[in-house]
């Protein structure tokens, strides 16, 4: 697709500069081309297990713990079940092709259910 090919291309790109003069040059060129994409990104592009953590962190609960509740479907397609806890502040389960997507997905409700509860 064409995000897909533009991507490729920068990269490309950003690889030339590298390998012809350094990282100072392939920096500069990414400073300038895209510092006004950096600076209007949203704060909110952590991961949810990162801003899970860093929320316990800062409420001095224990870090998050992560459990595999279940994992079904054959071999080249997994589902797995993953339980998100902390401390005794509430728990979420959520499902993902992998632990980490379902770790994520859990961390996230678990995130937004603690919102609520704030």
């Amino acid at each position: 697709d064409r995000e897909s090919t533009l991507g490729d291309a920068c990269e490309a790109v950003i690889g030339a500069i590298y390998q012809d003069g350094g990282l100072a040059p392939a920096r500069k060129f990414i400073e300038k081309g895209w510092a006004p994409q950096f600076a209007s990104a949203p704060a909110e592009t952590k991961d949810p297990k990162t801003r899970l953590q860093e929320w316990a962190q800062g409420q001095g609960l224990p870090l998050p713990e992560y459990n595999v509740l279940s994992r079904s479907g054959p071999d080249h397609v997994p589902v797995y079940e993953v339980e998100a806890r902390v401390g005794g502040r509430g728990a979420a389960v959520a499902t993902g092709p992998s632990k980490r997507e379902a770790e994520r997905s859990a961390a996230a409700l678990l995130l937004q259910s603690l919102s609520g509860n704030t």
